[in-house]
């Protein structure tokens, strides 16, 4: 019989939360899971702007380590592993939690969208992950867990999700191999796929509104998941409890990807 835990499960876990934006973001679903748990936190904002949104939250959630990230401006990415490096000196959890297109690529069909609106969009929703991947790599040597974050617009053709779609597949694709590469070191990698949420992000996405009712109808369970419910199934994962689990799509999303 396994006995209860009497202590945090997550007790002396670090990890770096990227992507909290406001109260609503997936990312705080999964920041407040994290430390409900006992894991300590580094948090990031996206700019000045975002800040004041982002601090209180950071400070709710007592986080050692606040810091700006624009994943596109050089030099930033660095300066936050080498601030948890300095502070911590390891690391081990990472949540990926952010995607960027231009408008102009979102709202367009894939088969017209510009390079740079393209290149843009892989930059920021795919490359960015792995380029975290290999600055993490070091801060763990003795295992640790990666996590980003998906969406079922990647396997199967949503309405409106258009060039996303295209990113996140590759961004899947992306979570296998490094799952693969970095096994070996007990590293484990995993995509998260929560259904459709009411974010900041999915506010880019044209009729949205139709996409969440679309999802608490067909969904067996009949409702909408919450960022309380994705935090806590990606806290799961950090766990040694699944220490044998990598390279997975998770769906957190009701059942709502296997109904046609």
């Amino acid at each position: 019989m396994i006995p209860i835990a009497k202590a945090p499960l997550l007790e002396g876990k670090r990890g770096l939360i990227v992507g909290i934006a406001n109260e609503h973001s997936i990312a705080w679903g999964c920041a407040k899971a994290f430390r409900a748990l006992g894991a300590e936190l580094a948090v990031t904002y996206l700019n000045e702007k975002a800040k004041k949104y982002v601090e209180p939250l950071a400070r709710e959630a007592e986080a050692a380590i606040l810091m700006p990230l624009d994943v596109r401006a050089p030099g930033e990415l660095e300066a936050v592993f080498e601030r948890i490096s300095k502070h911590w000196g390891t690391l081990d959890f990472l949540v990926h939690s952010i995607a960027f297109s231009p408008k102009e690529a979102l709202g367009g069909r894939v088969v017209d969208v510009p390079r740079d609106g393209f290149l843009t969009t892989m930059d920021v929703s795919c490359w960015s992950f792995i380029r975290m991947a290999h600055l993490a790599e070091p801060l763990m040597p003795r295992g640790g867990t990666l996590f980003t974050m998906t969406y079922y617009g990647s396997q199967m053709v949503v309405e409106n999700y258009n060039i996303m779609g295209v990113a996140k597949a590759a961004l899947e694709s992306a979570v296998r191999y490094l799952a693969a590469e970095l096994g070996p070191k007990g590293i484990r990698v995993h995509a998260i796929s929560p259904g459709p949420l009411a974010t900041r992000a999915a506010s880019g996405i044209p009729e949205f509104d139709s996409l969440l009712e679309k999802a608490k109808k067909k969904a067996p369970s009949h409702s909408l998941v919450s960022i309380d419910d994705v935090g806590a199934a990606t806290a799961f994962l950090a766990h040694d409890a699944a220490r044998l689990i990598t390279g997975e799509t998770l769906y957190i999303d009701g059942g709502y990807h296997i109904i046609d």
